[in-house]
């Protein structure tokens, strides 16, 4: 829910922020563009280590990293 400018415009720029960075896009192949921009792949190869959740949005979507 939006309570009112101010909340609406800092919900869009997170929102904009996480799609245009770390969203992966199927037109990149599931890469994200963030790591497109790197020039390297956004999950390590290694299969090994926790996977931390990081909340978007107030949960509502999900950035997940292999912790270090």
């Amino acid at each position: 829910m939006i309570l009112n400018e101010e909340h609406l415009h800092r919900v869009l720029s997170e929102y904009v922020n996480y799609f245009r960075n770390a969203r992966p896009h199927q037109g990149i192949e599931q890469r994200t563009p963030r790591a497109v921009a790197e020039d390297r792949e956004i999950a390590s190869q290694d299969s090994e280590g926790k996977i931390n959740a990081l909340p978007i949005l107030g949960g509502l979507h999900h950035e997940y990293k292999r912790a270090a």
